[in-house]
């Protein structure tokens, strides 16, 4: 796990450790110091940490004006062990929304298990963004845990499915992949 960078071909447009509106602002890293850790298997030292023992993140990028954000995910996310969405509404989204983000894309392709608990979280998060006309869309997330989510009960919280499961997002500058993404939960929504 140590070898899987967060994506950095966007940093010539956003970097959230030079965004003053970022909770990551001024954040240092190291290239060379592992020190977080998913169970007992090192990851890369930038991504970022939201005090969840199992599920990091990095901001990609982030449009205030267009109000949305790109979000990479990689580990565990464990909700009945470690509340990982009760961290990722209160510390990130909630920081976002803020800030008058509305829409968000999660990249899940790094996900590798989901360990649902309730749902007060994710319905908190859906009513914040559809109150100000907003989603959240889940882009390349492992099939098995889509289907976690389902079994779950949680996944009509989400945009997911078709194209948003094998988008090849890298390929985009972050404005162009916004604008596909947000084309295909429009026709959803419509």
């Amino acid at each position: 796990m140590h070898d899987i960078e967060p994506y950095y071909g966007w940093r010539d447009y956003y970097i959230a450790s030079e965004d003053p509106s970022s909770i990551f602002f001024d954040r240092q890293y190291s290239e060379f110091e592992f020190s977080q850790k998913i169970y007992n298997h090192y990851i890369h030292p930038q991504w970022d940490s939201m005090d969840s023992q199992t599920l990091f993140l990095k901001v990609l990028f982030v449009d205030y004006e267009d109000r949305y954000a790109i979000i990479e995910l990689i580990g565990e996310w464990n909700d009945l062990l470690y509340n990982d969405i009760m961290l990722l509404k209160r510390e990130v989204a909630d920081q976002l929304i803020e800030y008058g983000i509305n829409k968000f894309v999660l990249i899940g392709e790094n996900v590798l298990n989901f360990h649902p608990s309730d749902d007060c979280y994710y319905e908190e998060w859906f009513e914040d963004v559809q109150d100000q006309d907003g989603w959240i869309c889940l882009l390349n997330f492992r099939d098995h845990v889509l289907h976690d989510f389902a079994e779950a009960n949680i996944d009509h919280y989400f945009i997911t499915g078709g194209k948003l499961q094998e988008m090849n997002w890298r390929t985009y500058q972050p404005e162009v992949l916004f604008d596909k993404i947000n084309q295909l939960v429009q026709k959803r929504i419509g």
